[in-house]
């Protein structure tokens, strides 16, 4: 399934199945695996997505696969999935996602910027470095990915916050 029409049509088949378990179709791909095909179905919903929910999906899709000709005669292993640490941040429902954690952002004009995800809106991102915040418009964002941290974030004080109580 190499050309785009293929794996648009297994978008427009599988997004409104996926939807109607109240998740997000985030992408489709089609790969070969010996004398099969792996198709490999990546969802993905606010707080995350459970085990359940990937074998609730997993049925609506295999469903939805058997009563089209999407694929074929080939014979094919279903994997449905949620997203990996590693996906690239490209629309604001994955910056949304992952608000107060460490991000590499990469912007339209060449530059990256390195921070705490601090603030998201319909206008951009705030982008905590060094105890000051640079709010980006979504214009200027590029892309971005989740930075993998081993430790919890210290209890220190956002930019203009005190750690004395008052």
């Amino acid at each position: 399934m190499g050309k785009a029409s293929d794996r648009d049509s297994l978008v427009t088949l599988l997004a409104p199945v996926v939807s109607a378990q109240g998740l997000d179709l985030e992408d489709v791909s089609v790969t070969p695996a010996g004398k099969r095909r792996m198709l490999r179905v990546v969802v993905d919903q606010d707080g995350g997505v459970g085990l359940d929910t990937v074998a609730q999906v997993s049925t609506a899709v295999a469903a939805a696969l058997d009563e089209s000709d999407a694929m074929g005669g080939t014979p094919y292993v279903l994997e449905v999935t949620s997203p990996g640490v590693d996906r690239p941040l490209t629309a604001p429902r994955h910056w949304r996602r992952n608000l107060t954690r460490l991000v590499k952002v990469s912007t339209a004009e060449g530059t990256s910027l390195e921070g705490r995800l601090v603030e998201i809106d319909d206008d951009g991102i705030g982008v905590e470095s060094d105890g000051d915040v640079t709010r980006l418009g979504w214009q200027r964002v590029a892309s971005g990915r989740v930075q993998v941290e081993f430790t919890k974030p210290s209890g220190k004080p956002r930019a203009g916050e005190s750690d004395e109580e008052g």
